[in-house]
């Protein structure tokens, strides 16, 4: 009895497998937007819309995230005349996996890497979401000549890990993050195919996520990163702030961090308390990941306008 249990187990399972392979199969985008860029060893997807002439907009994606994320924020970005670009951290999404460790040092130097090779000079008003707050402020601090302005969406702080709860978040999430790369490894997401999407993109950006969401690859390495949270945390903290001359714009979703007294709303707020040219916006009714989609991503738009309008 036990023999049929296990065989009809390993039945259904390979049957779940099989079913999600040709989900992807046949749903995954047979083209990508953007363009591979070489980056000595290996390549980089880059997606850049808008004007060539407009200033310049870098976006940085959070944890498990990648330039797919970005998708409707660029389109609203660009139809205001902004030059405005998003790729795909080594590993992520489609671009090629990079040497380990991914912390943050590691992320910093591919995308200096990238905008080199891609041609950017202009200095670039960074947008960070999430995990990617760390990176940016790490990216800024090491190259000050590449930054006009920065925009913190819902953002994770350096200084934010020393708070208990967070730090409490940020452990369990990496355990978590391990646990999803092995069972998306072995394929037992490839039926949840569809329910890649959870921040409400339109467009190929949906399939884009679609089919990251099933990605051992993607998973695994992205997985690297958040095991490396506090390492990061620590790497941009131990560069320092952010320059007080820069424009600084934070945007959180839900409940306005002004009204609360908490250390955590103090770390979110700090960044804009430190700049001779801060804002502050909330977003009561989006989550951490809807916050970028069409419909609530209106006060990241005007937060960059409101940083482009200081320099």
């Amino acid at each position: 009895m036990l023999k049929l249990i296990v065989l009809g187990l390993g039945v259904i399972l390979v049957a779940w497998i099989g079913v999600g392979l040709v989900i992807e199969a046949a749903f995954a985008p047979k083209s990508l937007r953007g363009e591979m860029v070489s980056i000595g060893d290996r390549r980089l997807r880059l997606v850049c819309e808008g004007p060539e002439s407009g200033r310049l907009v870098w976006l940085e994606s959070g944890a498990f995230g990648f330039s797919a994320d970005f998708a409707d924020l660029q389109a609203a970005l660009a139809q205001q005349g902004f030059r405005v670009c998003a790729y795909d951290r080594a590993g992520l999404g489609f671009s090629d996996p990079g040497p380990r460790p991914r912390d943050s040092a590691a992320i910093v130097t591919d995308l200096e890497r990238l905008m080199t090779e891609a041609g950017v000079t202009q200095p670039a008003i960074l947008v960070g979401h999430s995990m990617g707050g760390q990176h940016v402020r790490l990216f800024a601090v090491r190259h000050p000549e590449r930054v006009a302005g920065v925009v913190l969406v819902d953002a994770a702080t350096p200084e934010a890990v020393d708070i208990p709860m967070v730090r409490r978040f940020v452990d369990t999430f990496g355990r978590l993050s391990q646990a999803v790369a092995g069972l998306t490894s072995a394929g037992l997401a490839k039926p949840l195919f569809f329910l890649g999407d959870r921040i409400g993109l339109s467009g190929p950006a949906v399939r884009e996520k679609q089919a990251a969401f099933v990605s051992g690859r993607h998973a695994r390495n992205a997985a690297d990163e958040a095991a490396h949270w506090l390492e990061s945390a620590a790497m941009a903290r131990a560069a320092g702030r952010l320059d007080p001359a820069w424009p600084v714009a934070v945007v959180t979703a839900g409940e306005s961090a002004r009204i609360s007294d908490s250390a955590w709303a103090a770390a979110r707020l700090a960044p804009v308390e430190a700049s001779v040219a801060g804002s502050y916006a909330a977003v009561p009714e989006a989550g951490h990941a809807t916050i970028l989609s069409h419909s609530h991503n209106a006060e990241i738009v005007a937060a960059v306008q409101r940083v482009a309008a200081a320099l």
